[in-house]
């Protein structure tokens, strides 16, 4: 029988850590670039590999991201593929919400129809990155490893935070420490010279560590008893408890990667998105990056000053100044504003002159505005003469749609900034 390779993407918790951008989605349903989402990558990454049988693990404010996958994955019925969500579910056999990681694989393994050939690749739904996953499938294959994980190196001063691994020459782990602190503990985690020589990136940047992606390879049967357990977690509990008991084999990825789970590691990943040579790119055309087809008109730009300015489909900006802006699809912009690190993320739809009539204030932003570092989230309404501008705000502030987190300025989904509104130190 043809071994299968499933795979399975996690659609993360609550998102507390994207807040507010996760207010009324959940994470893989965020706008990305534009025109996409966050579940696009590992999806392509998926696809481009050859493997057709996803399936999206989530449990909150899933319709957006629902209505996503409807809209953008339809595959014909010779192929046999699939982009599947399983929200979290009652049963017979329990009522509770997804617990972690390993708990939401759990719950839904009488939907996989997994034979004891098959594989697992489990990934995660909030990163932002290219790999070819037939390189880490045949690299398990080939060291007839239990399970796999995708490393990356990560300077030493970086790993806080991180599940960082001690590696053998032959690429077996050693060790696995969740989030060292101890400066020891963490000399003790570097990479050997012989690995680290295959490393083009990594060289010359210091000492190394192999951070552990949250990607991971699994034969089935290993997973199966894995799960007997109630570990709910892979990364804290059922990778260390496996060490030790079974092959664990690391698989180094040298290429960029970002873990897109806060509001600045978002903000930050889209705007470099604007560089001359951005450090992921969505020109490749043998891997694209899959998305909705949305049959929008070009953007427009009139009499307008545009520096480092990433534009999706069906835009509108009608005079003034862009430096380093990401406008989302049909994203408005009126006369005389100017913008400097701004992630608008546009809107669902191009309203009609009635109506907006029938609204406070149209879609989009208004006339004589100055934003700067902020985050425009989809169908926002900003008026005439608006100033926003994080600076001197503190962590957590909100005042109505606007809130500051990370530093950085989020006009929140649907929400409505008055005309004249002030926000800066």
């Amino acid at each position: 029988m043809k071994r299968k390779v499933i795979c399975v993407i996690m659609g993360g918790g609550r998102g507390t850590r994207l807040y507010p951008l996760t207010q009324e989605r959940c994470k893989p349903a965020v706008p990305l670039a534009g025109k996409y989402r966050l579940v696009d990558i590992p999806i392509s990454n998926c696809l481009n590999s050859g493997y057709n049988q996803i399936h999206i693990l989530t449990q909150f404010n899933t319709a957006s991201l629902h209505n996503h996958i409807q809209s953008s994955y339809q595959f014909d019925p010779f192929g046999g593929g699939f982009v599947d969500i399983l929200s979290a579910e009652q049963t017979e056999n329990g009522e509770n919400w997804y617990q972690g990681t390993a708990d939401a694989v759990r719950q839904n393994l009488h939907h996989y129809g997994a034979n004891d050939e098959d594989l697992f690749l489990i990934l995660s739904g909030d990163q932002l990155y290219r790999m070819d996953f037939r390189k880490i499938v045949e690299h398990h294959l080939e060291t007839k490893a239990d399970i796999t994980i995708a490393a990356k190196p990560v300077l030493k001063s970086e790993v806080t935070g991180l599940g960082v691994m001690k590696v053998s020459d032959d690429y077996t782990i050693q060790e696995f420490v969740e989030k060292p602190t101890d400066p020891a503990v963490i000399d003790g985690l570097l990479i050997s010279e012989r690995l680290r020589e295959s490393l083009s990136e990594s060289k010359g940047k210091g000492d190394v560590c192999l951070a552990s992606m949250g990607i991971y390879v699994f034969s089935k049967k290993v997973m199966y008893e894995a799960l007997q357990t109630d570990q709910t977690d892979f990364g804290k509990e059922i990778i260390p408890s496996l060490l030790g008991k079974k092959k664990l084999v690391s698989y180094l990825f040298d290429g960029y990667w970002e873990d897109i789970g806060t509001v600045r590691s978002f903000f930050d990943a889209n705007l470099a998105l604007t560089d001359n040579v951005p450090p992921f790119n969505f020109f490749d055309p043998e891997r694209p990056v899959y998305t909705r087809a949305r049959y929008l008109p070009a953007s427009k730009f009139n009499n307008c000053h545009l520096d480092h300015v990433l534009s999706a489909g069906g835009g509108l900006v009608d005079t003034g100044r862009m430096r380093r802006v990401v406008l989302g699809v049909r994203g408005v912009v009126r006369e005389n504003c100017d913008l400097e690190n701004v992630v608008m993320m546009g809107a669902d739809w191009m309203e009609s002159p009635e109506e907006a009539a029938r609204h406070q204030l149209p879609l989009g932003i208004g006339r004589n505005c100055r934003i700067r570092n902020a985050i425009i989230d989809k169908n926002a309404r900003i008026g005439d003469n608006v100033v926003l501008d994080p600076a001197g705000k503190p962590d957590n502030w909100q005042e109505g749609s606007v809130y500051v987190r990370d530093g950085v300025l989020i006009v929140m989904k649907k929400g409505v900034v008055p005309s004249g509104t002030v926000v800066q130190a």
